[in-house]
């Protein structure tokens, strides 16, 4: 990750503003209360939760990234918008996301997922340890690639060309797994964005735990199934 972005991040916002859609329409339907706890799982140059400390100023913000070149970019940010008394960051993977990180007693009150569920090997271990993480009235929200469609095959393949320099890649088995799971539970909502080009998912503390209950019971059920 370092390597990726080690000169990537001095021109991250600048390039990602053309493609990652979604960031900002999630951070307006946030609705926060005052008081409320967000965390940033991928949170990059700070770039969403500067924008979320100015549209929220009673929330407590913070944000974890596996890279410590891009917290390196979000530190300079946060103190450049005079938020480090506001945005606390850590470096961290998302599979063992947890409020003690930042010194919290209590969960999260949203978890956030900007384009970066995609880029974790384990997405649903990063889903059940925001789970654990968040309140009992918790929500989590994913905003991702789709699977494209719509976009044209040229167009596409060009996405997918730019994106895998970064080692990021649209996971249709996220968006698969979500479409499957979101009817059956009713804690969840899916939005497809710019036709099939991104999604915008929210959903409650027991919707990421159904989601993940019904992947394991899938695995062992398989497992059951093997020949001897």
């Amino acid at each position: 990750m370092d390597r990726v972005y080690r000169h990537q991040r001095y021109i991250y916002d600048l390039t990602r503003r053309y493609y990652l859609f979604g960031r900002d329409r999630m951070i307006r339907e946030l609705a926060l209360r005052p008081g409320q706890s967000v965390v940033e799982v991928g949170c990059g140059t700070a770039r969403n939760l500067i924008k979320i400390a100015r549209r929220y100023p009673d929330a407590r913000l913070f944000g974890l990234d596996a890279s410590g070149e891009m917290l390196r970019s979000a530190g300079l940010n946060v103190a450049r918008a005079k938020l480090s008394n506001r945005i606390k960051l850590i470096q961290g993977y998302a599979e063992d996301l947890s409020p003690s990180q930042f010194g919290l007693r209590s969960g999260f009150d949203h978890v956030l997922f900007p384009y970066s569920l995609s880029m974790i090997p384990d997405w649903r271990a990063a889903l059940a340890a925001a789970a654990k993480s968040t309140t009992a009235e918790g929500l989590i929200h994913v905003v991702d690639f789709g699977d494209l469609a719509g976009l044209g095959s040229f167009p596409a393949w060009m996405l997918r060309g730019w994106l895998r320099l970064f080692h990021v890649e649209p996971r249709l088995e996220i968006l698969r797994a979500l479409e499957g799971a979101v009817g059956a539970n009713g804690g969840s909502r899916l939005e497809l964005l710019n036709g099939r080009y991104a999604f915008l998912w929210t959903t409650a503390k027991n919707g990421a735990e159904a989601l993940i209950g019904q992947h394991v019971a899938a695995q062992t059920q398989q497992v059951g199934n093997s020949p001897a």
